[in-house]
């Protein structure tokens, strides 16, 4: 999505899943900010919306923009902290689901390859040739096939910037509705990025027990 075109959805303005004195968990819809940039027009994100209801919001991580999903948010610096240094010691479970393009034949599969940011047209990343950029891990599993596209489970171990989509794309099998790294006809397949952040485990940062929460979305997979 294009940054100038930016027009965050009001419907469901916020879609809360959990809150306590410490987390909030909401659903991020596509087109939303995690956070915001630096135009004023970007000034309407999640963590914006929340920060109208609870002033104490602090942004732990974030998802794309065009990406939905399920994201949690800090209320105090303790929990900040506990949060962001399970996501920097690859403690929290992450999976996602996605429709790309063609039939994957594959049922399961790992992709091992580093990311780079590609200098020549930022904030775009791109695989990096042997020996540079940054490690990055991501599992796949096959759920559905259907015409000329793929629904698939994603699991990254890493979280680089555009992990998921990049990786896609280096397979051959882009994400549906990329209107970043996809061609004409990939951004024109879906009205949207057809990928969802479907669930997030994580330890409380207070009670220390393991929580995870889900958000079931469905793609349609007979799009194109």
């Amino acid at each position: 999505m294009q940054i100038f075109n930016y027009r965050p959805p009001s419907i469901p303005w916020l879609d809360l899943r959990y809150v306590d004195r410490d987390i909030i968990v909401i659903n991020k819809p596509s087109g939303l900010l995690s956070n915001p940039g630096i135009a004023s027009y970007t000034h309407d994100c999640a963590l914006t919306r929340l920060q109208t209801l609870f002033n104490d919001t602090i942004l732990v991580h974030r998802l794309d923009c065009a990406t939905s999903g399920i994201m949690v948010f800090a209320r105090n610096k303790k929990a900040e902290s506990h949060l962001k240094t399970q996501f920097q010691n690859r403690q929290t479970e992450k999976t996602y689901i996605a429709v790309i393009h063609g039939i994957l034949e594959q049922q399961t599969g790992e992709i091992n390859q580093a990311i780079t940011p590609d200098r020549d047209t930022p904030p775009k990343q791109k695989i990096a040739i042997q020996g540079e950029g940054k490690s990055a891990t991501t599992f796949y599993r096959t759920l559905a096939r259907g015409h000329n596209a793929t629904l698939v489970e994603l699991t990254p171990i890493t979280g680089r910037t555009h992990q998921l989509r990049v990786h896609m794309l280096a397979i051959g099998h882009p994400i549906l509705g990329d209107d970043f790294y996809g061609n004409e006809n990939i951004e024109n397949a879906a009205s949207r990025l057809q990928l969802h952040a479907q669930s997030l485990t994580f330890n409380h940062p207070y009670t220390k027990k393991k929580l995870t929460f889900y958000s079931r979305h469905s793609f349609n997979l007979n799009r194109e």
